[in-house]
Order: structure tokens, then sequence, then C-alpha cells
């Protein structure tokens, strides 16, 4: 049933009841293709995208992932699971703000579930930080993060699913960013293999573009931002 509380439009509340949908047949057709497997590592440190190494996992493929968005109980939940692995600055109070810009219409959060069990995250910024975006009102999809164990077993393909399906209710185009330093390959190449493509402005540190000459520091901060033409935009 649709969530109790704001934004309940019938459009978002339609959304939800797709998401499970969603996530359950992109994990079915992810299957078999070495491609999207290789790109679906998971998510390390703080940032926009998925990254990190991470411990060794089990990489069978996920049947069953279901997509809903966040609810209040999922604040102790996530903020527990993230404190387990020694990540730092994902509290519980972060996600209450989640919460709260969700209800205020400012960003969607989209958590992905096996049965009762937290597997990942990922949001949707209706008005983007980053300029560009936000002048061409793009909504960009922000910290995608998928816990070790559902590495690579395509949680993060269906938690992007259902981020680009409620982004194509409202915008032609997805953006995205993505750090620069190594953890982030296997983010490069999901993004790449979905048809994200640099948005031409070169590197940016802290949504700003980075000046010729300028010294920064390689960190989560330094990204390189992305768009996409959803599938909507063709039909337009």
């Amino acid at each position: 049933m649709c969530s109790p509380y704001r934004p309940a439009s019938p459009r978002l509340c339609r959304l939800r009841r797709i998401f499970t949908a969603i996530g359950r047949t992109s994990c079915r057709e992810a299957k078999g293709s070495p491609s999207r497997e290789r790109a679906e590592v998971g998510a390390g440190p703080p940032g926009n995208a998925v990254a990190g190494p991470g411990p060794a996992v089990d990489h069978r493929p996920v049947d069953t992932v279901e997509i809903r968005l966040l609810e209040k109980a999922d604040a102790v939940v996530i903020a527990e699971a993230f404190a387990a692995l020694g990540w730092p600055g994902k509290t519980v109070a972060q996600y209450e703000r989640y919460l709260a810009d969700q209800e205020a219409g400012r960003r969607l959060i989209f958590v992905a579930t096996l049965g009762e069990v937290f597997a990942g995250y990922v949001t949707v910024e209706w008005i983007s930080g980053y300029r560009p975006f936000r002048e061409q009102s793009i909504p960009e999809i922000t910290d995608l993060n998928v816990l070790p164990p559902y590495r690579r077993r395509h949680v993060a393909t269906a938690l992007v699913d259902a981020a680009e399906a409620a982004i194509a209710e409202r915008s032609p185009t997805a953006g995205i960013g993505v750090g620069l330093y190594a953890d982030y390959g296997p983010a490069h190449l999901m993004y790449l293999a979905r048809g994200y493509r640099p948005d031409g402005r070169g590197i940016t540190y802290q949504a700003e573009t980075v000046a010729p000459g300028t010294t920064v520091r390689v960190d989560d901060d330094l990204v390189l931002m992305m768009s996409r033409q959803l599938g909507k935009a063709a039909a337009s």
C-alpha cells in the first residue's frame, strides 16, 4: 500500500507499486551478463556512486530483490548496517534528514531488501546540487550504496532501475556523478553500460567545475558528472 507520509500523490503511489516488479525483473534479466556483473561491486566510502573492493562476497545472483521507498524505521537499520562496516558519516540523523526531504518532495530514497533484510539504497535529488543539472532541471541519482554481501548480485541494477523509472515520470534525462579514483572503477563500467556519458564540462570538486591548473584532492568529492537520455525521451 502507499506510504501514509507525504508526498502521497497518485503518481508516487503508482510508482511505488511497480518498484518491486522492476527489481525482480532486472535481477532475472541481468543473469548471464558479465559486463553488468563486473560493474556491480557495491558501495565503499560515502560518495555519489558504488565503489570499493570490500571483503570476499557471494556473487550468486539475487532472485527476489524488492525495492520500496524509505520508511521511518529504516533510519536505525541502515545506520547500524553501515556502522558495522566502520563507514563514517552514515548516521541515523542522515537518514532522518533523507526522510524529511522525501516527505517535503525534495528527494526520493529507494531501499533494496531481500525479504526483511536490508541490502542497499539509492536516492534521487529532484534539484541537483550541480549547477548545470539544476539549470536544465535534470534530477540527479546520488548516494548509491550496496552492502558487501550483496555486491555483484544485481542489487545496484535494481536500485538504479527504480531511480530511473521515477525520474522518467518527470524528466527525459537522468544525471549521476561518479568518483575518479580506482575504487569507483566498477561504477564507471556500470554507468557506461547503462548509457551514461560525461556531460562535457570536465571534472568537478564539491559540485564545482575544476579550472585548468587547479590542484585538488583526490577523494570522494572529485567527481565526473554524467547523464543519459531515458526511454521516454525517444518517444517524446
